[in-house]
């Protein structure tokens, strides 16, 4: 058992014993538990009922959460001719072919999604033993050719990458503390719906099996995992 400071211990009151609560209220009390003077990031961890050593239950893909994360991040793009300048008129901070492709290998990192169009996916490839997990994937919705949509909704911070972990756990932001709890809600549902309309074929039996929504340095809220899947029904 971790050692945890008061004011983690204090929050953990706020949200009472380990039962599974409704989606909203567990939202709520995440938001009445955060104390710390910085806007934490409300996350999800989702604990699914498949088994990512087989290649046929892997869940991986993306999502787009309608409020956002409150979160920007730094886009690179590898493309050529009009798809280049669609990247670039839609704020890609970094937009090249051969030559970004040449950087990375060289070392540079300075950009947290890379996306690609298919159409150069043969340099691109290059890339796989240097980027491994962060490697463009047209599952992941990184390689596309829609390009300036893509690079729209990352940078806006819409977009949302999920990957199951080997424990059978997909982590995954839906927002900041500040926001509203509808807003939170909302992303909550677009979240989970994501992930049950990838259940992959293979999985069997119970699929959604403990969801826990928390901020970045408060204790954890179990939601009812019925309830949940009632709710993502519904999206």
């Amino acid at each position: 058992m971790p050692n945890r400071g008061k004011r983690y211990l204090e929050a953990a009151k706020t949200v009472g014993e380990g039962v599974p609560r409704d989606p909203e209220e567990a939202v709520e009390l995440v938001k009445q538990a955060a104390s710390t003077k910085f806007d934490e990031t409300v996350d999800v961890a989702v604990r699914l009922g498949v088994d990512p050593r087989h290649g046929d239950q892997m869940v991986r893909g993306t999502t787009t959460l309608p409020h956002g994360t409150g979160k920007s991040r730094k886009v690179a793009v590898i493309a050529k001719g009009d798809k280049a300048a669609e990247a670039e008129e839609a704020g890609a901070d970094v937009v090249g072919a051969e030559d970004l492709v040449q950087k990375i290998q060289q070392g540079w990192s300075e950009f947290d999604v890379l996306l690609a169009t298919p159409d150069v996916m043969s340099i691109v490839g290059k890339l796989g033993p240097i980027l491994r997990a962060r490697m463009p994937s047209p599952k992941s919705g990184t390689v596309t050719m829609d390009i300036g949509r893509a690079v729209r909704e990352i940078k806006s911070a819409s977009r949302v990458d999920y990957r199951v972990e080997k424990a059978g756990i997909v982590h995954a932001p839906i927002g900041k503390v500040s926001f509203p709890k509808e807003h939170l809600v909302a992303n909550l549902q677009a979240l989970i719906s994501a992930l049950v309309r990838a259940r992959p074929p293979a999985a069997k039996g119970r699929y959604l099996k403990r969801i826990t929504v928390s901020s970045t340095m408060g204790p954890g809220v179990d939601i009812d995992t019925q309830k949940a899947q009632a709710m993502a029904e519904k999206g």
